[in-house]
């Protein structure tokens, strides 16, 4: 690597060796351990616990209306890691909660879940980050209120680097963009040194601008449209990019062009700036796949794991791939730059939550499970449309043989709208 960032790394560590914040955490040390570690995907950001109210009437200002209250486990990082587990692949959660009911609770799954909790820090006498929303009739979010100050406050470099044996050895790294910005930083340079695939969740529109300083660590993101733009203005000290919500079109094909027009010239300038892959999700429009042609995610063969459930897949997936349509980006070499779209499916809609982070939990399972890029972020858009139709974030019964259906509808409906 280049002497700056040599440099660059220096500085991390000595910020890392700064004394971490003055309440202590409920558990040894984990740079105690040396034992050897599996190349587990390392997942680090918030876990929440969401409280969803919806009201079954119009709700009235300055009165509470009747309707339904739920708790529901939650938080950008936990919700994607917990898809993966579902599709058959372990996480290693990097995240803190506070010594609390919320925590306790969120705790408590994780061990009932059988996944591992040493890189989940609890600490005393800090509140465990909730997020309160209020849902319409249709399960669109109309009001919300996020305390998630406790990210920021503790997951900090010190502790995240308590864990560079897991981040090194991983299959992939994925962020959220709750984290502090040095924390970004520091774990996107232990990666990068270790060769390890980068993903960033934008998590929201400010602070999707966070990715301005580590894009360049950066191998895949996955915002909407309003978050593809917000990325592009943080890179951009001069070019202004914009985006318009579109009226409602009946023909599907007329607005994804039109999204496509709109959105190309943000997504060309993130692939200059460093980006590898941009999975641009469009809601009922579908997912844009935006990348070089010979773009491979996994560079490390090795660390895929198939799982039972991954090779379900392989094996319900296989010969559906449409090659005179597609191209097989990790067999393809040139330096080509391709747009694909992959639609969305029908769904009977319960609640949109969730349904996102379902989307990159199965996208980053699939991958970790050997399928290449297209036929992954197909399974990620059958997981959402799982999602969608349940009240919980992730939904619990997620089975091969429904996915691989859902996700074989999606390939053989999708285009290359560029490819130049």
């Amino acid at each position: 690597m280049a002497e700056p960032a040599n440099r660059r790394m220096e500085a991390v560590r000595r910020h890392l060796l700064l004394p971490p914040p003055p309440l202590p955490p409920l558990r040894s040390n984990p740079l105690s351990s040396q034992a050897e570690v599996d190349p587990s995907p390392v997942i680090i950001g918030g876990m929440v616990l969401d409280i969803h109210a919806k009201p079954s009437v119009p709700p009235q200002p300055g009165t509470t209306v009747p309707g339904t209250v739920k708790y529901v486990r939650g938080g950008v990082a936990r919700n994607i890691a917990e898809c993966m587990s579902k599709l058959g692949t372990r996480p290693f959660m990097i995240s803190v909660v506070g010594n609390d009911m919320a925590g306790d609770l969120l705790l408590k799954y994780w061990r009932s879940a059988g996944l591992c909790t040493e890189g989940i820090l609890q600490v005393h006498d800090v509140a465990t980050p909730v997020v309160s929303n209020v849902f319409d009739s249709n399960g669109e979010l109309v009001a919300g209120v996020a305390s998630v100050g406790a990210v920021e406050r503790f997951l900090i470099p010190s502790w995240i680097y308590s864990f560079h044996h897991h981040i090194s050895n991983a299959s992939l790294v994925m962020l959220d963009a709750n984290l502090p910005a040095e924390s970004l930083e520091a774990a996107c340079i232990m990666a990068y040194e270790s060769g390890v695939p980068v993903l960033f969740e934008p998590v929201s529109v400010v602070k999707s601008r966070r990715v301005a300083p580590i894009a360049k660590y950066v191998t895949c993101t996955s915002p909407n449209e309003i978050e593809l733009v917000a990325m592009a203005n943080s890179l951009s000290p001069t070019t202004k990019y914009n985006f318009q919500k579109m009226e409602q079109c009946k023909d599907k094909a007329e607005a994804v062009e039109r999204l496509f027009e709109m959105l190309r010239p943000a997504m060309f300038f993130l692939l200059e700036k460093g980006i590898k892959l941009l999975v641009v999700t469009l809601g009922s429009n579908g997912v844009f796949i935006c990348c070089k042609e010979h773009t491979n995610f996994m560079k490390d063969q090795h660390k895929c794991k198939q799982t039972p459930f991954s090779r379900q897949l392989v094996q319900k997936l296989d010969g559906c791939f449409p090659s005179n349509n597609l191209v097989n980006l990790c067999r393809e070499s040139s330096s080509r730059t391709c747009v694909f779209h992959l639609p969305a499916i029908s769904a009977s809609v319960i609640s949109l939550t969730g349904a996102g982070d379902c989307l990159v939990g199965g996208v980053l399972s699939a991958l970790c499970g050997g399928l290449d890029i297209i036929p992954s972020v197909a399974v990620g858009v059958a997981i959402a449309k799982a999602s969608v139709e349940s009240e919980a974030n992730i939904p619990d019964d997620i089975s091969p043989a429904s996915v691989a259906d859902d996700a074989k509808r999606v390939l053989l409906s999708a285009k290359t709208l560029w490819c130049k």
